[in-house]
């Protein structure tokens, strides 16, 4: 059995500096939940390159919201619950889109600036899985990257204080198992440089994804699943990792193309661009009632299967009927970089492949974004918060961090306990060498990719049990992100593994339909003594619970929090 890390390996901290709520990360969701959380105290931003170099500012399509006229929460729910694939909490969901339209409208008021038209109105697009305009977005296809600059600009005027270039390692913990602060390296010179830690009374996990876990994804080089990793060790509950969401239409460069790889918006086929092969068929027509605007897993997987059919490994997207004018106007990111790689949309065939996009897993939350380890808060893409089910609808992710991060902050203003001092961490600590990443990308992606087997998987965890002889000596940025990718690919594989069917966004061959009888439920992941526990738990909408925050002061069990495997007794699977 592969063992794991039960914490990095790295030097004592040589600096401590403090914090009420030190939140890591600098996406959508960490800056909000850091310009919302002032009113609980002091707050310190930790990101691992700088403000606005994570996922967020890569966002193309846009915000879903319920702003248009005829549109209403309830249509809103209604599509999210489609996309999830009978897996969403759907507490958490009428609380997204109950929550998202105010929540749009405040991130306006810091200053993100939406696209609108002559008479000052937003404008509203359409994605794959939704039944009505309801993506809003900003610079035609640049919509993170003007969420980015409206939230960094807004944490700078308020004073927060930031560390940039700064990987964060381990949680601490006092002697009752609540989280007061972090390890971290910094990396560069200075007052803080080398390993040191934070102090704090809450800590927001806000990392981000883990998309670098495969060798083709559109997630930047630093999306190396560091917050799921640091869960992991920590003791807290993961759920739902194996649906990883493949996006249909990522800029194919070629064969031996890895790493980051550029995006085409799903919003470019919401404006109406199809689905062609090398003939020029619509090869979607007849596969689903919305063709190329039908839920991400679907057209991923009749791009797989295309592609199968042809022997080839790409498709194609169609847009040449925009013209030179639109995709100029609306979709300026993407028309240079198709440019950038010598392909002019107004006049050729974009050639398109699915590739590793989003996690819809994560670390378990309850509603107001508090983990199975006191103290510990997460939001974004590094949290599950029930709202995404077994496959994320289009552009709901941001919409998720805005909301959650605000739901926090709230908890967080209700009051903030003061732990103990940290004690010294149990287990092992050991790294992994730098080298393992490439051939555990290439293990993943061919093994627990878009196609997935009980033999593919196997091989696969095969593989990552070999890798994880490598040790290597030299505590660095390169052996800790290795080591966590190693973790997070170990719990993914694994939990892909247990889950014998074929639901949303993940596909298994040797089980081609969905069992609602024996898998309409999730796969929790805790790891103790550097091994993975997976227990199964039943599907239950609701979770069987009334969400009521006011009902218990912050340092009580909140009515919503996920309970520890001894406290909630599961069903267990192999």
């Amino acid at each position: 059995m592969t063992t794991f890390p039960s914490r990095l390996a790295a030097p004592a901290p040589g600096w401590t500096t403090y914090a009420d709520v030190i939140v890591i990360g600098s996406g959508v969701a960490g800056l909000t939940a850091a310009l919302r959380a002032r009113a609980a105290g002091s707050v310190l931003v930790v990101t691992k390159a700088v403000l606005d170099e994570g996922s967020t500012r890569w966002a193309q399509g846009g915000v879903a919201a319920a702003l248009g006229e005829g549109d209403t929460p309830e249509q809103h729910m209604h599509d999210t619950l489609v996309a999830g694939a009978g897996l969403c909490d759907e507490d958490a969901v009428r609380v997204l889109v109950t929550e998202g339209p105010g929540a749009v409208r405040r991130l306006m008021s810091v200053g993100a600036e939406f696209d609108r038209d002559a008479d000052g109105n937003i404008l509203l697009t359409r994605e794959g899985g939704h039944l009505r305009n309801r993506i809003v977005h900003a610079g035609g296809d640049a919509t993170g990257a003007e969420i980015s600059r409206a939230l960094v600009q807004a944490v700078h005027e308020a004073g927060i204080e930031v560390i940039e270039h700064a990987l964060v390692l381990d949680l601490l913990r006092d002697a009752e198992g609540r989280a007061c602060g972090v390890t971290l390296h910094v990396m560069g010179e200075g007052a803080r440089d080398g390993v040191g830690a934070v102090r704090g009374r809450a800590v927001v996990l806000a990392a981000g994804g883990m998309g670098q876990v495969f060798s083709s994804t559109t997630n930047p080089h630093v999306s190396t699943g560091d917050g799921v990793a640091l869960a992991l060790r920590a003791g807290a509950e993961v759920t739902d990792l194996e649906f990883v969401q493949f996006h249909p239409t990522v800029l194919w460069l070629g064969p031996g193309a890895e790493g980051q790889q550029p995006l085409v918006s799903e919003a470019v086929r919401g404006e109406g661009a199809h689905l062609v092969d090398a003939d020029g068929v619509r090869f979607m027509t007849g596969r689903h009632p919305l063709a190329e605007l039908a839920p991400r897993d679907i057209v991923a997987k009749g791009i797989t299967r295309r592609m199968a059919e042809t022997g080839t490994d790409h498709m194609y997207l169609d847009g040449r009927h925009f013209g030179a004018e639109m995709w100029a106007h609306r979709f300026p990111t993407i028309l240079a970089a198709c440019r950038a790689n010598g392909i002019d949309p107004a006049h050729d065939l974009i050639p398109i492949a699915p590739a590793a996009h989003y996690a819809s897993g994560g670390v378990r939350t309850d509603l107001a974004g508090r983990t199975s380890v006191p103290g510990l808060y997460a939001c974004g893409e590094v949290a599950c918060t029930g709202v995404q089910g077994a496959n994320r609808l289009a552009s709901n992710s941001l919409l998720e961090g805005l909301v959650f991060a605000e739901r926090i902050a709230e908890d967080l203003a209700r009051g903030l306990p003061e732990p103990g001092e940290p004690v010294a961490p149990e287990g092992d600590a050991w790294l992994l060498d730098p080298g393992i990443r490439t051939p555990l990308q290439r293990a993943m992606t061919a093994g627990a990719g878009v196609l997935r087997s009980r033999d593919s998987l196997r091989e696969t965890m095969q593989v990552l049990a070999e890798l994880g002889g490598r040790t290597g000596d030299d505590p660095c940025v390169e052996s800790w992100e290795a080591t966590n990718l190693h973790t997070v690919a170990g719990a993914l594989a694994a939990a892909a593994y247990d889950r014998e069917e074929t639901r949303g966004c993940h596909w298994r061959e040797d089980f081609p339909d969905a069992d609602d009888k024996d898998w309409r439920g999730h796969v929790v992941t805790t790891m103790a003594d550097g091994r993975l526990d997976r227990a199964y738990r039943p599907y239950d909408p609701k979770h069987d619970r009334e969400h009521d925050p006011d009902a218990a002061p912050s340092d009580a069990p909140h009515p919503d929090a996920p309970q520890s495997p001894a406290e909630h007794p599961t069903e267990e699977k192999p």
